[in-house]
C-alpha cells in the first residue's frame, strides 16, 4: 500500500470513527438526560408518598412480564442486562434494539416503587441498544460492531455521572480482564465527551457533587492505612457480587427462571425489610445518604442494610444499576470507618466510594480516573494505590460474570485464559 493510500484509509477510518462515535454520543447523551430526569422526579415523588413502597411486589411482575414476552428474541434474552451487553462486545450474542427502551421502563418503575437501584446499568444497555441500531442501519462491518458497542457503554456510563475521560476508558475496559482493546479508544472518546456534554450542557442535568474538605499529608503510615481500608472496601464488593448472584441463582431455580414471580417475590421481601427497619433510606438510590457520608456521621450499619436491599433487588429481577449502590455502600462503610482507622470522614467516604466500585467492576483505571474527575484530582497518590489493591484482591468476582479473563490478575489464581467470571463461578456452585 502506498503511502497516499495509507493517509487515505487511516482518515477514512478516522472520519468514520468520529461521525459513529457522535451520533452515539448526541443520541445517547439526550436519552441518560431523560433517564436522569425522570428518575430524580419518580424519587421524589416515592420520598413524598411513602406507601407507594407496598406495590413493589405488583410492580416485580409487570417488571417480568416485560422482559419474559418482549425481552427475548432468538435466544438472546434482555434480562441478562450489562451481561448482555458484554457478550456482545466478545461477539458471543446479540443485542436487542429494544433492550434500552425495556430497561428505561424497568428503572422507572424499580425506582418509583423503592427498589434499591442505581442507573448506569440502564444507560449502557441504551448505549448498547443505539450501538446496535447503528450497526444495522449503516451496515457497519462485522469486526467493526463490537467497537461501536463498547462506545456505546462508554457514552451511557460518561453522560450517567458527568465523568466523560472515565466513560471513554470504562468503555474499554468493561468487557475483559488483562485486555485492553485500545484500537475503540477515538469512538469511545468521542461517544463519552459528546454525551456527557449533550447531557449537561444542552439538556442542563446536573450531576451530584462529593466534595473531599481535607487529604491526609503524606506519610507511610496513611499509604498503609489506605491499603487496609482498600483490602475492606474490596472483600465488601466480592460479598455483594456473591450474596446478588446467589439469589439470582437461588430464586431462577425456585421459580424456573419466571422472571414475573422472582421479582414478585423479591418484592415482597423489600417490603417486609423496609416494614422491619422503619425506614426508607435504603430503597430507591439513597442519594441523600450518599451526600451526607461525605459530611456527616451515617449509621454505622448503613452499608450493609444498602448491600442486602440491593442484592435482593437486582437478584430477584428488578433493574437500574449497581453503581450508585456501591458507592453508597463504600462511601457509608468509608464513613464509619473513619473514627477507628483515624483519617478524615470525606476523605475516606471518597475512597470507600471508588474502591467498592473497582472491586465489582473490575476495572482499576476506569475507577481511578473516576476518582480524578470525582474529586479533583484531590488525594490522587492514594486513589491510585486504593484501586489496583481492590482490584487485586477482590479476585475473580464481578459485577457481571460474562466479564472475561484474557490473562488472570495474578499467576497465583490458577485459570485458563479466556474464561469467563461466570463459568469459574458454575466450577464452585456446579449445582
Amino acid at each position: 500500500m502506498d503511502d497516499k493510500l495509507k493517509y487515505k484509509v487511516f482518515i477514512s477510518t478516522l472520519s468514520k470513527w468520529v461521525f459513529f462515535g457522535g451520533i452515539i454520543g448526541v443520541v445517547i447523551g439526550s436519552t441518560t438526560a431523560l433517564l436522569l430526569t425522570t428518575n430524580d422526579f419518580l424519587g421524589e415523588v416515592r420520598e413524598k408518598n411513602s406507601w407507594l413502597i407496598f406495590f413493589l411486589p405488583l410492580a416485580g411482575i409487570v417488571l417480568g412480564y416485560f422482559y419474559m414476552y418482549y425481552g427475548k428474541y432468538a435466544g438472546n434474552d434482555s434480562a441478562k442486562g450489562n451481561n448482555l451487553v458484554i457478550e456482545a462486545v466478545h461477539g458471543k450474542a446479540k443485542i436487542l434494539k429494544r433492550m434500552g427502551p425495556i430497561v428505561y421502563l424497568g428503572t422507572f418503575i424499580t425506582v418509583l416503587f423503592g427498589g434499591s437501584t442505581g442507573r448506569e446499568g440502564a444507560a449502557i444497555q441504551m448505549g448498547g441498544s443505539v450501538a446496535e441500531a447503528i450497526n444495522k442501519y449503516f451496515k457497519v462491518y462485522f469486526l467493526d460492531t463490537k467497537i461501536l458497542i463498547m462506545s456505546g457503554i462508554s457514552a451511557g456510563f460518561g453522560s450517567a455521572f458527568g465523568t466523560p475521560i472515565t466513560g471513554a476508558i470504562f468503555g474499554i475496559e468493561m468487557a475483559s480482564l488483562g485486555k485492553l482493546k485500545f484500537e475503540a479508544i477515538v469512538p469511545c472518546l468521542v461517544s463519552s465527551f459528546v454525551g456527557h456534554y449533550i447531557t449537561h450542557a444542552l439538556w442542563g442535568v446536573e450531576h451530584e457533587k462529593f466534595i473531599i474538605e481535607t487529604v491526609p499529608e503524606l506519610s507511610v503510615i496513611s499509604f498503609l492505612k489506605v491499603i487496609i481500608v482498600a483490602i475492606i472496601f474490596s472483600l465488601i464488593a466480592v460479598f455483594y457480587c456473591q450474596l446478588r448472584h446467589g439469589i439470582q441463582r437461588e430464586s431462577e431455580r425456585i421459580f424456573k427462571k419466571n422472571h414475573m414471580i422472582r421479582a414478585f417475590v423479591g418484592g415482597i421481601v423489600i417490603v417486609a425489610l423496609t416494614l422491619l427497619i422503619g425506614s426508607q433510606d435504603y430503597n430507591g438510590r439513597g442519594l441523600d445518604m450518599l451526600e451526607q457520608s461525605f459530611k456527616q456521621d451515617v449509621p454505622s450499619f448503613a452499608f450493609i442494610f444498602k448491600l442486602i436491599f440491593t442484592a435482593i433487588t437486582l437478584g430477584s429481577g428488578f433493574v437500574g444499576g449497581e453503581a450508585i449502590p456501591l458507592f453508597f455502600i463504600g462511601a457509608t462503610l468509608g464513613n464509619s470507618l473513619s473514627d477507628v482507622i483515624n483519617l478524615p470522614t470525606s476523605f475516606l467516604a471518597g475512597l470507600g466510594l471508588i474502591a467498592t466500585f473497582c472491586g465489582g467492576a473490575n476495572t482499576p483505571i476506569a475507577a481511578f480516573l473516576l476518582s480524578v474527575e470525582m474529586f479533583n484530582g484531590k488525594g490522587i497518590e492514594y486513589f491510585f494505590i486504593a484501586c489496583f489493591i481492590s482490584y487485586i484482591v477482590s479476585g475473580h468476582h464481578s459485577l457481571w460474570p460474562s466479564q472475561t479473563i484474557f490473562e488472570p490478575k495474578s499467576r497465583l489464581y490458577n485459570i485458563a485464559n479466556e474464561e469467563t467470571i461466570g463459568n469459574i463461578e458454575k466450577k464452585k456452585h456446579p449445582h
